[in-house]
């Protein structure tokens, strides 16, 4: 179990993101709290250890299984989290904010929506197929594609405004979203 206890994120989860179950949910996390607790008070023997661990493993299980069910069900909820991040990172990079403050990151995005950062990947890998990572590079990525047009601006400008501390980290991001330079990009267009 100690070896799989990353699996269940929900333990960083905040207070405010707690599981959300139906009556028939919570009959079944009783139960297994119930089994816990009866093989505690029983006399320890040889089995003990490991019929505790499982049961917690049931029980851990259970949640994951409840949690992804809430992602579902909760969709509506979802979905506005989901249009406050895009308008999140619109205004962030419109505003300019990228060039002071550096890249937005997911614990950053997260904070500025009230939530923790792994609810916060949960529910934006649920929702989308994509990691918070890689939502917000790919929208970096949208916006980087307008600027690079600016023939006013070279791609280290277009870089620093959006939020690089170096242009190379920016070349190489964008040819591995597109698979060309940014230069490239700007030539063939």
């Amino acid at each position: 179990m100690g070896r799989n206890i990353k699996d269940y994120t929900f333990f960083s989860y905040e207070v405010r993101e707690a599981l959300h179950i139906s009556k028939k949910e919570r009959k079944v996390i009783v139960e297994c709290l119930k089994k816990i607790s009866s093989e505690i008070e029983q006399s320890i023997d040889k089995h003990s250890k490991t019929l505790i661990v499982s049961y917690i493993e049931l029980l851990l299980n259970y949640c994951i299984r409840f949690y992804d069910r809430q992602f579902i069900t909760r969709s509506h909820s979802n979905k506005d989290v989901l249009i406050r991040f895009e308008k999140l990172l619109s205004e962030y990079f419109e505003s300019g904010e990228a060039q002071y403050s550096g890249l937005p990151s997911v614990a950053w995005c997260a904070g500025q929506l009230f939530l923790s950062p792994h609810y916060f990947g949960d529910l934006i890998k649920k929702e989308t197929g994509s990691t918070a990572l890689d939502y917000i590079q790919t929208k970096l990525i949208d916006e980087a594609k307008t600027k690079i047009f600016d023939a006013s601006k070279t791609i280290g400008d277009v870089a620093t405004e959006l939020g690089f501390k170096y242009p190379h980290h920016f070349t190489r991001l964008f040819k591995q979203k597109t698979g060309m330079t940014p230069n490239e990009y700007r030539n063939s267009n």
